[in-house]
């Protein structure tokens, strides 16, 4: 392989490009202040990691999410995780409970307000998908997707 021809250099070019650019714009257009963008980092995570609305709760299945989960989900330690979910249910996107499981824990859920900025969150990113790709072909946007998926599912994110 070619140097340059591995995606490698490409795939960071467009991380810190984007990394720089999108939250602000995101957290303005959806809550209309930059500095809110961590709220939708953490309805993310949590959304992410809860069970889906309408399952029925399966032994050993789903795993309460907590301010631990939020943490590993966004790679952050513990105590900046506590203070973006502590920051995050002020705002009324997410509730806290006590867990089922261990009662020592948080358990976090979406409220109404976080159900809709995620849905926000949602909308403005298939938005900008299409903004970036509006100049290719419908089978290279569909191509590429289905790329950008698979590498977000095997890594995790």
């Amino acid at each position: 392989m070619e140097e340059g021809d591995d995606g490698g250099p490409a795939l960071f070019r467009v991380v810190r490009f984007w990394s720089r650019r999108w939250a602000g714009r995101a957290s303005e257009e959806l809550t209309g202040e930059q500095r809110h963008v961590q709220h939708i980092l953490v309805v993310e995570a949590v959304a992410a990691n809860a069970r889906p609305a309408g399952a029925a709760p399966v032994a050993g299945a789903y795993e309460a999410v907590t301010v631990g989960t939020v943490a590993h989900r966004l790679g952050l330690d513990h105590s900046g995780a506590s203070r973006m979910v502590r920051d995050a249910v002020e705002a009324g996107y997410l509730a806290r409970a006590t867990a089922e499981r261990d009662r020592r824990r948080a358990s976090l859920r979406l409220t109404e307000s976080g159900r809709e900025l995620l849905a926000g969150a949602r909308q403005w990113q298939h938005r900008m998908f299409e903004e970036l790709t509006a100049s290719w072909a419908e089978q290279d946007r569909r191509r590429f997707a289905g790329y950008l998926q698979r590498l977000a599912d095997e890594v995790g994110a």
